[in-house]
């Protein structure tokens, strides 16, 4: 026999191989599913509900006595559940007649097989709405958390604690301590609540630690993305309009803006400073890139100068010195 007969005839012998090897473990194995069920590929949904109930029962394990029989039954019972299960769900037959009339596209049949059955029941649209819903709840309890855990901060800062007070003295809230000997005293719990009440009512806390707003959700801004990008889109179409080609001048809040890209801050980290600290940058007109180069230039010196002098630092600086990097505790007696 020539020798390309004979590894023609090697091939033919390993892919019917490969092939029994594949069919052997998806769908009904080497049996026919519908043989398995007494019915025709023609047969309806309600023959293949019908003819599955009468082959369970008549092999029910339950109804037959001895070890054996039992075994038997058993083993049988599952092969008809099986084919149940895969004829009776549309996409599943479909795939199980496309491999009947494809029989020799066995790969294609193990994929369709285990595509189905690999992929995550749940659908993904389901798990990016609880995922997403998640997230705001976190979003929302955390934002309060951190803003209840402020108010309780600046409730012990003297200066907040001591300008409340007045405050509450002034609206009736508080009694002076002078004038109220001999008449009835509030708890310190009262007298703290109190506090607290006009220090979140008088005290404009910014940045991270502000109010929770509705806005600030995944949701929220999820659903206003659309909105958020057309406005950004208009806002910078409207700059380069104004400030490059018209040459007017920046608005306070445009100077505010320019300072905080310079800085490199986030909004919040801006927000939260000093008021004299944001009314310092806009005397020194640091919205000016030259103004700002020469003032932070300025910062650098005096904070090398600082810490040059500080006792600290000098510390700092002789135990990296003698031992390099690595842990270190100040101690400030």
């Amino acid at each position: 026999m020539p020798v390309h007969m004979l590894i023609l005839f090697f091939l033919a012998c390993l892919s019917q191989s490969v092939n029994s090897q594949l069919l052997d473990g998806i769908y009904c194995g080497r049996q026919n599913c519908y043989d398995i069920l007494n019915i025709t590929r023609e047969a309806t949904k309600q023959e293949i509900g019908k003819n599955y109930r009468k082959l369970a029962k008549q092999f029910h394990p339950d109804l037959h006595k001895g070890r054996e029989a039992k075994e038997i039954a058993e083993e049988q019972f599952k092969i008809i559940a099986t084919a149940y299960e895969i004829l009776k769900d549309e996409e599943s037959r479909t795939d199980y007649d496309y491999m009947l009339d494809n029989p020799d596209q066995y790969y294609a049949h193990y994929y369709r097989y285990y595509r189905r059955r690999v992929a995550p029941r749940v659908d993904v649209r389901l798990v990016i709405v609880v995922t997403i819903s998640i997230i705001s709840i976190i979003q929302y309890y955390s934002g309060w958390q951190r803003y209840e855990e402020a108010i309780k901060y600046f409730s012990t800062v003297p200066k907040y604690y001591n300008r409340a007070k007045d405050i509450a003295i002034q609206d009736g809230l508080l009694s002076d301590d002078k004038r109220s000997r001999g008449k009835h005293k509030m708890s310190k719990a009262e007298v703290e609540k109190i506090i607290k009440k006009i220090i979140e009512e008088k005290l404009d806390i910014k940045g991270a630690y502000a109010k929770p707003t509705i806005r600030d959700l995944l949701w929220v801004q999820l659903i206003m993305c659309p909105y958020t990008i057309c406005a950004y889109i208009y806002w910078y179409i409207s700059w380069i309009w104004r400030h490059s080609i018209c040459k007017q001048p920046f608005s306070e809040e445009e100077k505010l803006y320019i300072i905080r890209k310079f800085l490199k801050m986030g909004q919040h980290q801006f927000d939260s400073q000093e008021d004299h600290k944001i009314q310092e940058y806009l005397d020194k007109e640091l919205w000016i890139k030259e103004n700002f180069d020469e003032w932070f230039k300025e910062e650098e010196e005096n904070t090398k100068k600082m810490l040059a002098e500080s006792n600290r630092y000098k510390q700092y600086r002789r135990y990296l010195k003698n031992h390099g990097v690595g842990r270190m505790v100040f101690d400030d007696s």
